[in-house]
């Protein structure tokens, strides 16, 4: 009785190549091919320092040279064994599993090394590598070409034209792997330019953000084309995308080009100490859509470009990087100033990150109950290291000095008499 199951021809030739005796040779050639790719990744990864990156990733075969370079290998392997007259089953699999291994390592270390921080990088890596083990299974079982006739079947009417499922499927994996590789080539440029000669991070900030939105909107051009969509009709779309933009995407598009503007004016720059909003720290990071500002605490502050634009921002070193501190004290009344002044001024001077010019000062504020306050003032030039260290550094070696001297610094006092019934 014959089973009603059948086993696909590519299959079952397939399981016939790979259970002959000679299949063992082809395995030791396998070994040999894939030992060379570790190698030679090796010996580049030891001229190279880079960790992580696109090519080499964590590990030296997480990366997309490891596999890539084993599928030149292995094809080249499939093409020297079948010469010399051997079916090449071994490498019927290990090519089609090298080139799914290389085209998903290609997009996981290209979406991490363009969006390090998103959480929807592990997904999209998953739905890659399902999508990409899947069309491997299909194609080893031989089941591949029936599917692909299955899904050309599957038309519809779009428009005055006919749209199989098969041209959507591959359009839209052509247009992935399109952008993928503007995203690859734009991280690449974009981490160039960050790492330049050049002493202005928001100038080289600007550049690589310019270059990645050309790369990626010639690269949504490419990859709209081999989808199969008429460019022509951007016209249409780009009026309805204007529409959209001046309605719901309003405040998207305004912090967008607000932060090409900070960046071109250079009004906030990477590294100044700003006040925004009651919330003042430093720059960090100033993206196209949003500006990055820590305090010293470790908080950070993700503040949208626009309101950098249309709110008051207090910028501490925009045109000066100096900083003026200050700090009160009392002395008692009868203590000679004329004396005491020039003293407390050289304290302050000989206090690390107190800047001798201009030179600090001291000054009396007002006669209090108590006694004389002195306002003492001095600069320094780092106000992204914070202004409480300092100012303890300074109130420390103040009360040294007066302490030294003898120079009483008064307090309230007050009597509690008990009055007896």
């Amino acid at each position: 009785m014959t089973s009603s199951v059948m086993t696909p021809p590519g299959l079952d030739d397939l399981l016939q190549a790979l259970l002959r005796p000679t299949v063992v040779i082809e395995l030791a050639v396998a070994a040999v091919l894939l030992g060379l790719a570790y190698l030679l990744v090796h010996l580049f990864k030891g001229r190279s320092a880079i960790t992580g990156s696109v090519w080499f990733g964590d590990h030296l075969v997480d990366g997309v040279l490891f596999p890539g370079l084993a599928l030149v290998l292995a094809y080249t392997g499939q093409h020297v064994v079948r010469m010399f007259g051997l079916p090449g089953g071994v490498f019927r699999v290990l090519v089609p599993v090298l080139t799914s291994l290389a085209l998903i390592r290609l997009a996981a270390r290209v979406l991490k090394a363009a969006f390090p921080l998103s959480n929807w990088v592990q997904a999209a890596e998953r739905t890659v590598s399902w999508l990409a083990w899947g069309a491997v299974v299909l194609w080893l079982t031989g089941l591949l070409p029936a599917v692909l006739t299955e899904m050309d079947g599957i038309r519809w009417k779009l428009g005055t034209s006919q749209v199989s499922l098969r041209t959507l499927v591959e359009g839209g994996l052509t247009a992935a792997v399109v952008m993928v590789l503007a995203l690859w080539v734009s991280a690449a440029i974009e981490r160039r330019l960050l790492t330049g000669q050049v002493d202005d991070l928001s100038m080289r900030k600007i550049a690589a953000n310019l270059v990645r939105a050309l790369l990626l909107f010639v690269g949504l051009l490419f990859a709209l084309s081999a989808a199969g969509i008429d460019l022509t009709a951007l016209g249409v779309l780009g009026g309805a995308l204007g529409v959209g933009l001046g309605f719901g995407l309003q405040k998207l598009a305004a912090n967008y080009v607000s932060g090409f503007v900070i960046l071109a004016e250079r009004s906030l720059r990477i590294g100044d100490v700003v006040k925004v909003d009651g919330f003042e720290g430093r720059v960090t990071d100033i993206a196209t859509r949003y500006t990055v500002i820590r305090a010293m605490n470790g908080r950070e502050a993700i503040v949208p470009n626009e309101m950098l634009l249309t709110q008051r921002v207090e910028n501490y070193s925009l045109a000066d990087p100096r900083v003026l501190v200050t700090t009160v004290v009392q002395v008692a009344y009868g203590t000679d100033l004329d004396v005491l002044i020039p003293a407390l001024v050289e304290v302050m001077r000989n206090v690390p990150r107190v800047l001798s010019e201009p030179l600090p000062g001291v000054q009396l504020s007002s006669f209090a109950a108590d006694g004389l306050e002195l306002m003492l003032v001095f600069w320094i030039n780092d106000p992204h290291n914070g202004t409480g260290g300092v100012r303890s550094d300074v109130n420390l070696a103040l009360l040294r000095e007066l302490t030294a001297r003898g120079i009483e610094i008064p307090f309230p006092q007050r009597v509690i008499r008990n009055v007896a019934a």
